[in-house]
């Protein structure tokens, strides 16, 4: 099949909309010229068309008859993707489909976005069985599961979902929880940087049988845009550093209340103690893949998540529901004012439609359905 993507070498401002510039930095960490699509320094030219549309780093995708996004249960010639999709300038994640849906409310109320007298939001990928999707305006609401996998699966075809769709300058944020180190439960982590459980910054895939590792880098721009917007007047504190990724809940975080333990309470707390000498503010289970797959897809990315304990002194969430409840609330605010600040600046806080599905082709969707019910 011939992919119409010709049209994305031509001057993004001839259509009169002109788009964001990607900030892209050098080795030394200096911003190189801002729309510089040939730059010198860097390979940004591989992530973006002059238009700010995304330019996928896989040439077989273009081969393809139709690209079905099977957990997402969409495809490429089932949907009209372009018209589902292609005004989306944010997507915002996080772990459960009933965050997602409370945070896609909460965003709908933020920006004034309306709904047609009658109708509700809708999951868009209620027949995957493994994600949810909400569309409110150019913001998708998107949960992404527990840990590593989970996420790594979303990403590679939201990502792909953004270059069907021809969204323009994409900015992916994680919306999550997380356990403090030396911070108190309801504080809010900006992650500025992102380690694993060895300390390192990048994101080791094993690819037809080899290791092959990719940086782990988050947009520092967009981390001090976040930090800007935390209110002095929250009643809790916003914090920058460096958050680790686990692969495991439990003794990959060095719980002692797992069903297995090898070591003891004083080596525990060396290993946190070290971590937290190291600028180490927090502990999830996402932000490796999270920050690796967007910097290597070109996309400005962010994580804030909140703290639900202080791991220094404690394993397990002991706070009441209805204090989780409010906690859970504070990095969807740091991220709605973002958003909202956004589309103020660009004069689009008002929207209409309500992320319905637009279908190119009924044989084909019924049959990208099928494929997806399929692996339930």
């Amino acid at each position: 099949m011939q992919n119409n993507h010709n049209h994305r070498h031509r001057n993004g401002e001839e259509n009169g909309e002109a788009h964001d510039n990607f900030f892209h930095y050098n080795e030394e960490d200096e911003k190189c010229e801002e729309g510089a699509y040939e730059c010198t320094h860097c390979d940004v030219a591989k992530f973006r068309y002059p238009d700010g549309t995304v330019r996928l780093r896989n040439p077989h995708i273009e081969l393809m008859d139709q690209d079905i996004l099977y957990h997402l249960a969409l495809g490429s010639e089932s949907h009209d993707l372009v018209e589902m999709f292609g005004d989306v300038k944010f997507v915002c994640m996080g772990g459960t489909p009933k965050r997602m849906e409370a945070f896609a409310y909460y965003i709908m109320k933020e920006i004034g976005h309306k709904l047609p007298t009658g109708t509700t939001l809708q999951d868009i990928s209620q027949y995957s069985y493994r994600y949810s999707m909400y569309k409110v305006g150019p913001i998708l609401s998107v949960s992404h599961g527990m840990g590593v996998p989970s996420i790594g699966i979303l990403l590679h075809e939201i990502i792909k979902l953004m270059y069907h769709a021809k969204a323009k300058d994409p900015i992916f944020f994680r919306i999550g929880t997380c356990g403090g180190i030396g911070l108190e439960g309801g504080t809010v982590v900006i992650s500025d940087d992102a380690v694993n459980e060895m300390g390192q910054h990048h994101y080791e895939v094993p690819m037809l049988g080899k290791p092959v590792r990719r940086p782990a880098k988050l947009d520092r721009r967009l981390v001090r845009e976040l930090r800007a917007l935390a209110d002095p007047e929250d009643p809790y504190e916003t914090v920058i550093g460096t958050t680790m990724c686990a692969n495991d809940f439990y003794e990959g975080q060095g719980r002692m209340d797992g069903a297995f333990c090898d070591y003891s309470e004083s080596e525990k707390m060396a290993y946190l103690t070290h971590l937290q000498s190291n600028g180490v503010k927090n502990i999830e289970m996402e932000v490796v893949p999270f920050a690796a797959l967007t910097h290597h897809a070109g996309i400005k990315a962010a994580v804030v998540c909140v703290a639900l304990l202080d791991r220094l002194k404690g394993d397990q969430v002991c706070a009441p529901k209805e204090v989780l409840d409010e906690w859970q609330i504070r990095p969807q605010k740091l991220v709605g004012r973002y958003i909202k600040r956004y589309l103020q600046t660009k004069g689009r806080i008002s929207f209409d439609g309500h992320g319905s599905m637009a279908v190119k082709s009924p044989r084909r969707f019924k049959l990208v359905q099928q494929e997806s019910e399929t692996f339930d």
